[in-house]
Formats: C-alpha cells, structure tokens, sequence
C-alpha cells in the first residue's frame, strides 16, 4: 500500500508500505474522477501541480494534517493503474484499506454551500443538492460508505457538511440502506440479497467494475477479468459467494425482503399440485409416461432451439395430470428438489374458478415466488420497485406492467442458467391473457436459456398469440390419441384394482374395465368422475350402475344432477342452494363461508362437518380440500351455468344473488365486534397478528371483501328496499362500518374496502336516498382519511382515526361509544370534512410538479429528493409506483397529452379560483408548489413533500 504524507517543504511524498508495515492511522479519500487526475507516473514526474485533480490531493492533505494524521491515500495517484497485478491485488484489498482508516474524507465536486443561509434559515438549497449527488450513484462508493467508521462529507469549496452520523437520514433515505449497516454492524448480519439491493442502482464505469465494487461487502477475493462482461462478472460474483456460505447462511432473508415473499405470495403453486392432484384421484405414472418418451417433447427438452411446447386438447383429456407429471420427472434435476444444481423450475395452474388465480399477474407473481425461493439472490430484482411501493406493487392497476418488467429482468439475470417455466390451463386465464400469451412468446423467442411448456384448450386465440415458429412446437392431445387411450386405460386399471367393494372379485373387474374402457373415449376425466361414483357401490351393484353411465362428459354431468335431484327429503334442496351458491361465489369457499351464505339451516350452516355432508351429495360436481370447497373441473361449473341453469336455479339467478348479499349482511352482523381477535393494545401492529385458532372470521372474511359486489349484481327491483334511508344497507353500516373496517384490516385488505365504498356511493342516487348517500359518502372520507394508520394497527380504527375525524363527521358521531374509555380529553379538530380529500406523505423533499393522468385514475408527483417521480392511485392515495434515474431535482411531471379535458379551475396567489371567480383562500400551509387539476378535483404540491386533494362542486356561480 502506498501512502502519501506532507512534507516540510509543503510538498507530497510518497511512501510503499508492505502488508505487516502499514500505519494505524491514516487518512482516505473518497471522490468521484474526473478527466484531469494526478496518475501515480504524474507524481513521479513532478509535472501535478497545474492539473485539476491536484486540488483534491492538497484537500485531502491539508484536512488530514488538521486532524493530526501524517499519512493519506488517494486512488487516483496511490495505485499503478496500468500494472493488472498490482491492480487486482488493490481491487481486492480496497474495502479492508478504507475499513482501517482513521478518517474519510468525501469530496463532493457537485455540492456547493452557500455562504450566505437563506432568510429564513433553511439549509434546503445545499441538502437537496447533496441528495442528489452523482457521489450516491457511483458504484465504488457503496465501500467507502460503508468500510470506514469515520466519513466526513465536504462541499467542493472544501467546508464540512456533516458526518455519517450527523447526515444518517438523509443517507438512508437516498440510499436505502439501513442506519445500523452505516454504524458498523457486520455486513454478515444482513442477508446477500439486501447487500445486493444497495448496489442495485449504483452505476461504474466499466461494466465488470459494478460486480467487482462489492468484493469487500462479501469479504470474498475474486481475480478481475477486464473484458468479461458485467453478466459473467456478477455470474462468478454469485457463485463465489455462496461457496463462501454454509448452508444455514445462504440466502438468509432479511426483515423487508421476507414482507416481500409475504407479499408477492398469492399461493404456493406447489401447494395447487398437491391440491389438484388429490381432488383428481392421485398421479399416476404409467399415465403420463408416454409423453415423455414423445419426440416433440424430446426435442423440446434437448434442442436449444426448442423454447415453447404447446400441449392442447379438449377437457377432460388430462392436460393437467400431464403437466404434473412432467413436472415430477424434471424436478429431481432442479434446484427444486437438489439444491447443488444449477436449472430453475417454476410452474403455476390457473384455475377459473378461482378468482385468486384466474389472471395472468397472479401466473407471474407464482412463477417469481418460486423462482426466488430457489435462488433467493433474486429477490433484488423485487426489491428495487417494492422498496418504494409495498404491497400495492403486486395488487394496483399497474400490476401487470410491473409483474413483467420484474419477470423479464429476472430471466435476464446474467447468474442463472437454464429456467423451465410452465403454465397449466392457460384458457383459464381470465385477465390480462394476451399479454401473458405475448410475453411467453417473446421471450421463448429472445432468451436461449429460458424454455416453456403450456397448455390449454384448443381455442384459436392462443395459437394465434403464441406466434408459433420454428423455436416454437405444438402436441395435440387429438393427434395422439392412441397414446392418451392407452394412459386413461392405465388410469383404469390402478384405479379399479383400488375399488374396495370389488378387490376380491378379478373377474369383475375385469368386466368392469373393460366397460370403462368403450365408454371413457380417451377422457380422463370422465373415467375419474365414474371411479368416483362405483366407490360406495356394492358389488353386485356395480355393472347396472355402469349400464346406467352416459358416455361424455355432458350427458354424465346431467345424470350426477339427476341423482341429487332424486335425493330423498330436503336433500335436493340443500344441493341447489349449495351449488348455485358455489357458481356465483367469486372464490372458492370455507365450508363455514359456504354454509352461511346459501341460506342453509342454521343446524347446518354453522356446523362445518354437516356442511360438508350437504357438499358430499352434490354428486362429485364438487370437491373439498383443507376445508375449502372446489368446483372438480372447470367444465362442472361451465355445466350448470350453462347447461343445467334451469334445474339448479329454480327461481332464477337474481333471487341467489340477492340471497347471498342479504347472508353476507346477515353473517357480518352477527360475526364482527370491536377487537375481535383479543390484541387489546390499541397499537399493535398488523405484522405482528396472529388469527386465533379457531379464527373468529373464518365464516365471514369473503362476505367482508364480496358483499358490495353481490349488493350491485342484483337486479334492482329486488334491492330498492334495501337502498332507501333506514334500509338494512342503512341500519347495517351504522351498525357494523368500524368493526367492518377493523375486520379489513386484520385481512389486509383495507384498500379493497375503499374500492368497495366508492362502488356503493356511486349507486346510490342522492335524491332518494340523502341519509344513506350523506353517511357513505361519510364513510369513504373517514377511510380514505385514515386508511394508513388503520392498516398498520387495526385497533386505531377506534382510536386515531374517531379522535382526529372532524366533530361533525357521521362516522364519528355514529361511533362516538366506540372511542376508548382512557381518552379523557379530545383535541379541538375542524368541525367538517374539509376540502382537502387526502394527503399523501412520500417525499422526502418539495414537491415541484403535480399532475393528474387523462382519465383521473393516477397522480404523479415529482420531488427534489433522490426519487423523484412517484405515481399515486387518486381514489385511494396508495403510492403506485416510484420513478428513480434523474439526474437532477424534477420541476416538471405530466402524462401523455392523450386526454380532452382543459382544466379552469388554478391557484392564483392565495386564492383557488376558476375564471375570474375567487372561490377559496388557501392558508399559508396550503399554498401549493405546483398543482394539477382533473374534473373537479385540485391536487396541491407543497415544500414540505406532502399532496393536497381537494373537490369543488360544478358552476361558476358558488354562494354562500
């Protein structure tokens, strides 16, 4: 290591310590170069003293010689550059040189303090612009951060700015990186993909250097290979990290990134296999072994240039259990079941009769989950947007643009090798499908090492999106129909030697494969559902029973339905409530959930194992799982919705619609209460709750989240009743609307609820109903209001959100008994809502520009601090998204110019006003930075990083 030191003479020498040599105490610089430094040759020279960079050198030893320290050490003219040797060994060694020092000095060339402060004092003009330095940005620098335990930051004049300690929020803030890692706790302490994630939007120079900056932060030696690329770099980066870890360390999650997998986790996809596989009667080898001994799947599996494989047939063919099967054979030799290998696996079904995974962002947040929980480095490609957008992330509008940017930079990710993705039932796929259909075959076209296979029915709107070509094979079940024959004939034969009531009897099972086998026609699952219904029946029963068995599919769903209509007593009854019930739910249902809303007896809506009594004489329309009801096929319910509506919906689909929204009321009502799962301390936080066993919600959470939806698809002659002033939507919210929002919350769904009140005032006309319209148009105020704080602790429901909700507020007047007992005192608050409708808290810094999208949806704000463009969802305030990569402060946001509308109303000064109407004085605190204006509404941008909404009502001429 080479030092330089001070001179008597003023000058600089420079001195070659070996390792064991080295001084205790020495100085270190940390800058950003420039076009003219001082090179180790340029020393020797003598010929400095007149280039730029001589300046910086002088600094640093001049301050080190003030703080009494002999030696200092500049990159620029302490390192031989054009010896590699020596250069990798520096390299190598450089984060230990600035961990060790006694002092670093930052030099910010790009920060200028003003001399003279501002008359009001403030110092925001130099700490703006020290957010904003290139010095954050810049990959070498995260080290210099972090190593040292003493960093002193100075402006280019060369005055201190502060320290690491004095400017800790503001280095985190712009950073992300957490106050502790700055204090000097080991980095071991926190996990590689956090580490990771600091470097993310950190650029260098040359391309390799972005991988070999983070050497010192592992702790790990690496030779440089200049040349190699950034991908190579980080591949061997990786790679020699985890050769560094024991396996307990790897990958250990921190805090943020296990909400993060919480988060993105919309199901555990291999969760669904288990689940789809026992409710179709189990996996069987011998029935799917023939596809991987086809040669379309063959060369998929060995030619690079196969990259998608499209297997398609009608239902009922087995698509599915082929899709298990294949998944079986191939995961043995993935980091799914051997944690040495290097190939990546990530599968996921859509299922249509779930609307958790019935789209395609829910496809792309399965693939990504199990994707990160084989290499959990990847989680930083989730990070560097969930940092700034939470959950909303996965859930807003925006979903699916993000979902995809983060999956194709995932695929991209210059450390991984082979991925196999796959995708069961892409005709299930209700939202978003040609977009997913787009994005497979784009990157089944562009990525040589990413490799698909889907399926689907035989519908023409996904051939034509998957673009097939020559990188590109389809397998139709219907061309290959003798081997799906001879697989059902497999299925057969297991499943009757499984037959209880016949094991003893070889020569009638015989008889009875043989009959399955004329009348299953190659379909799975109609040879299932017939296995099914043979399994009670005794044995000299079983061959009228199959005499009685239609061929196809349809005609063996109508005879299922004509069984449960012979049913004896009330059984038929109990059947049709359950199954219309079952068609129209949005979701699958808890057996709870299911029998409180399809107006069963209360003896059995209320008994979990007497509901599923009722589910299991439904004939095999239906299927139960840990306690959640199931539709077995999608084609079951297609049945009787399409074909059997008559039968199972006797008086008609509006009577059940509005039987479900009456039970949903019914069964909120008698279930919700303040502080239902016990927490009792009013902050405790949502992270931090558990759901009591048994979980008093259990019956009533998909009422909470699906009785609006029900409320609006009734027709409106049945609801009338229900919409007027004291109607049961009326006495039910005045009732229930606090603990409704608590309920929300523990199921993190609050935002959910939001949307659902804004549906409902929407409906509602105010000339028929004031009271009820006045006490929702109420209630969406306080939620929106409070929505925050309710979400981090449920029970401030009835804290902060009453205490601080203006006195004449309905909501708060209505549940003024619901304020806790130990506040003794309420503040003085404003008397009525005012014209503000939200304030949105993000920014670290001023707002300088607002503006609304064309169709009103979305706010974006800029900001002078680091990231300073963020995207607001106007309805229910929750930050959408954050843009990051500016150079400079933002003055200026807006959208595209593609909407028609021209606002009028503006901020003139102190006033509001629309022509040359004055319509309101705006306080001190509220004259905006910046506006924008949608419609009505007025967005206000302040100094302070907050938003302002307010509405104005239409006409010019506004009185008193």
């Amino acid at each position: 290591m080479r030092l330089l030191q001070y001179n008597n003479d003023g000058d600089f020498s420079l001195t070659e310590f070996f390792e064991g040599d080295i001084p205790k105490k020495y100085a270190i610089l940390s800058h950003r170069w420039g076009s003219d430094e001082v090179t180790l040759a340029d020393l020797k020279s003598g010929n400095y003293k007149k280039m730029a960079g001589y300046g910086k050198i002088q600094f640093c030893g001049e301050q080190a010689k003030r703080d009494g320290l002999q030696y200092f050490w500049v990159d620029t003219c302490c390192i031989d550059k054009s010896n590699s040797t020596e250069l990798a060994e520096a390299i190598n060694s450089m984060f230990r040189w600035y961990q060790d020092a006694t002092k670093c000095y930052v030099y910010l060339r790009d920060v200028s303090r003003p001399r003279n402060h501002l008359a009001d004092g403030s110092t925001e003009d130099w700490v703006s612009t020290f957010r904003n330095s290139e010095w954050f940005k810049r990959g070498w620098t995260l080290q210099e951060l972090i190593a040292p335990a003493s960093v002193d930051f100075f402006c280019k004049e060369g005055e201190l700015l502060g320290n690491k300690a004095s400017l800790e929020r503001h280095i985190c803030e712009v950073t992300g990186i957490p106050a502790k890692a700055l204090l000097g706790i080991p980095l071991s302490d926190f996990s590689v993909a956090e580490r990771l994630s600091w470097a993310a939007s950190r650029e260098t120079f040359r391309q390799e250097d972005k991988a070999y900056s983070l050497l010192g932060m592992f702790g790990i030696y690496l030779p440089l290979i200049y040349g190699e690329g950034k991908e190579n770099a980080f591949k061997r980066l990786k790679k020699k990290i985890q050769k560094t870890l024991t396996e307990d360390e790897q990958d250990p999650l921190d805090p943020q990134s296990q909400s993060c997998i919480q988060d993105l986790r919309i199901t555990d996809p291999r969760e669904d296999k288990k689940r789809i596989e026992d409710t179709k009667g189990g996996l069987l080898r011998d029935s799917y072994q023939w596809i991987l001994e086809h040669p379309d799947f063959q060369q998929w599996r060995d030619d690079t240039q196969r990259r998608l494989l499209w297997i398609k047939g009608d239902p009922g063919k087995g698509k599915t259990m082929l899709i298990s099967g294949i998944l079986d054979e191939m995961s043995p030799s993935t980091k799914l079941r051997d944690k040495q290998a290097t190939t990546l696996l990530s599968y996921f079904f859509c299922q249509a009769t779930d609307d958790r995974i019935d789209n395609a962002s829910a496809a792309l947040r399965g693939l990504i989950y199990l994707l990160i929980d084989q290499q959990p480095l990847l989680i930083s490609h989730v990070r560097k947007k969930y940092d700034h957008a939470g959950k909303a992330l996965f859930e807003d509008a925006n979903a699916w643009v993000a979902l995809s940017e983060i999956f194709t930079s995932i695929l991209q990710d210059p450390s991984l090798k082979t991925i196999y993705l796959i995708i069961d039932a892409l005709d299930e796929c209700k939202a978003n499908l040609n977009q997913l259909l787009d994005l497979i075959s784009r990157t089944a076209s562009t990525s040589p090492r990413v490799k698909w296979i889907v399926s689907s029915r035989n519908e023409p709107n996904i051939e034509a999106r998957l673009r097939l070509d020559h990188t590109q094979m389809r397998l139709s079940l219907e061309l290959n129909e003798e081997h799906v024959s001879r697989a059902v004939q497999l299925f057969i034969d297991f499943k009757v030697s499984t037959l209880r009531l016949i094991k003893d009897d070889s020569e009638l099972q015989e008889i009875v494969r043989g009959q399955i086998y004329a009348k299953a026609n190659g379909t799975f699952l109609w040879a299932a559902l017939v296995l099914k219904e043979l399994e009670p029946v005794e044995s000299w029963d079983v061959l009228d029973v199959l005499q009685d068995m239609p061929p196809e599919l349809e005609p063996l769903y109508d005879r299922m339905l004509r069984q449960v209509e012979q049913l004896h007593r009330r059984d038929p009854e109990f059947c049709r409530l359950v199954l219309s019930t079952m068609t129209l739910a949005y979701r699958p249902l808890h057996l709870l959930e299911l029998g409180a809303l399809c107006d069963l007896p209360r003896q059995i809506s209320s008994d979990l194992e007497k509901v599923m009594i009722i589910v299991k004489k439904c004939g095999s329309f239906l299927t139960v799982r840990e306690n959640r009801t199931y539709f077995i096929h999608q084609s079951a319910k297609d049945f009787v919705l399409e074909r059997a509506f008559d039968r199972v919906f006797l008086s008609g689909k509006a009577d059940v619609i509005y039987t479900m929204f009456l039970r949903s009321l019914d069964v909120i009502s008698k279930t919700l209460r303040r502080d239902i799962y016990g927490l009792r301390a009013p902050g405790f936080p949502i992270e931090m709750v558990e759901p009591p066993v048994p979980d008093p919600l259990a019956a009533a959470q998909y009422s909470c989240l699906y009785w609006v939806d029900h409320l609006l698809d009734c027709d409106r002659g049945h609801t009338t009743i229900d919409l007027v002033d004291g109607g049961s939507i009326y006495q039910f919210l005045r009732t229930n609307y606090m603990f409704w929002l608590e309920a929300l919350s523990l199921m993190k769904s609050l935002p959910d609820g939001i949307v659902m009140i804004m549906k409902l005032e929407n409906s509602i006309k105010i000339n028929e109903s004031p009271k009820l319209h006045a006490f929702i148009h109420d209630a969406r105020r306080f939620a929106i209001s409070t929505r925050s704080v309710i979400e981090q602790a449920p029970l401030q429901a009835y804290c902060s959100a009453l205490v601080f909700a203006p006195e004449k507020s309905i909501i708060r007047e209505t549940f003024e008994t619901c304020v806790p007992y130990w506040i003794l005192r309420k503040p003085r608050v404003e008397a009525h809502w005012s014209a503000t409708l939200q304030t949105l808290e993000g920014h670290f810094s001023g707002v300088r520009s607002v503006a609304f999208s064309p169709d009103g949806k979305q706010v974006v704000s800029g900001s002078d601090d680091k990231t300073t463009v963020r995207l607001w969802d106007a309805a229910t305030g929750a930050l959408q998204k954050t843009l990051e990569g500016h150079s400079s402060l933002v003055t200026s946001a807006a959208f595209s110019p593609d909407g028609k509308h021209i606002p009028t109303l503006h901020v003139t000064g102190e006033w509001l006003v629309e022509g040359t109407a004055r319509y309101l004085w705006l306080p001190t605190n509220y004259r905006p930075t910046c506006e924008a204006v949608w419609d009505r509404i007025v967005v206000l941008g302040h100094s302070s990083g907050r938003l302002s909404f307010l509405q104005i009502r239409p006409g010019l001429n506004q009185l008193i």
